[in-house]
Parts: structure tokens; C-alpha cells; sequence
């Protein structure tokens, strides 16, 4: 019998301000990570940009419109291979509010959106979001994993 070929998966994450300087996180459920926060974001999908995908995740889970991408971190998420055999590159993307009106558009992924200022932010985030916090933070764009 063969063995199933397992590759990380890629995961993008969108770090939105609004005109107040908070950030926009959403206390996930249903999937890996429920009960932790994150920032929206998604899976890339074949033949899409990572700029599209984070335009789409954002539109497809907030409701909300983003205007300028910039890349903030690259990380290795390992937490949860040993739970339930997830691992993740998670790219990182701060991007500009433009517009919509915030929406709980995807409620089975999703418990809440809250805007949290970035020097008071949950304690318990995803970690793929931990890790582009600490990034964005020490102006870092990548940091090898706690193992």
C-alpha cells in the first residue's frame, strides 16, 4: 500500500485597518484553529495570484472591499500537524480599507468579526496569524518556527 503524499498547503491572511488603525479579526469555528482569531483570509487557489486570493477571502468572508496590498510575512504554521495534520505556509498582507459594510458572510467558519487595536489584540490567534503579527511587529518578513 502506498503512502499518501502529504505538501503544505498555502494560506492567505489580510491584515485590514480601518481609519482608526484597528485591525479587523474573525474567532473562528468549524475548522482547525476554532476558538482561536484571524485575521480573513483563505486557501490559494489554482491559477489565482495571491493578491487575488486575498481580495476574494476578504469580499467572500467580510463583505468588505480592499484598496492597496502590501506582503508582511511569510510563515510556517505547524501548530496543528500533530492535532490534525495541517500544515501551512501562510502568507501575510496588509491591506487598505476602501469600503462595504463589515458582514458575517460565511457564519459555519466564522463566530464574529471584531475590530481590535494592534497594541490589544486576543490573546488566542491562529497561529499562521500569530506569526504575522510577531512579523509585522519586528519588521521581519520571515522567522523560522518555535518547534
Amino acid at each position: 500500500m502506498s503512502e499518501e503524499i502529504r505538501r503544505p498547503k498555502i494560506g492567505i491572511g489580510v491584515m485590514i485597518q480601518n481609519e482608526k488603525g484597528e485591525v479587523l479579526m474573525g474567532l473562528r469555528q468549524g475548522s482547525h484553529g476554532e476558538g482561536e482569531w484571524s485575521y480573513p483570509g483563505g486557501h490559494l487557489d489554482f491559477g489565482e495570484t495571491m493578491e487575488q486570493t486575498a481580495r476574494r477571502e476578504v469580499r467572500e468572508e467580510t463583505g468588505l472591499d480592499v484598496g492597496k496590498i502590501e506582503l508582511i510575512s511569510v510563515a510556517d504554521e505547524m501548530r496543528y500537524i500533530n492535532s490534525d495534520g495541517k500544515h501551512y505556509v501562510n502568507v501575510g498582507f496588509k491591506a487598505e480599507y476602501i469600503g462595504g459594510e463589515l458582514q458575517l458572510m460565511e457564519p459555519t467558519k466564522c463566530k464574529e468579526w471584531r475590530w481590535f487595536s494592534f497594541d490589544n489584540l486576543p490573546d488566542k490567534l491562529l497561529q499562521g496569524t500569530e506569526l504575522n503579527v510577531k512579523n509585522y511587529r519586528t519588521g521581519k518578513i520571515y522567522q523560522p518556527p518555535e518547534l
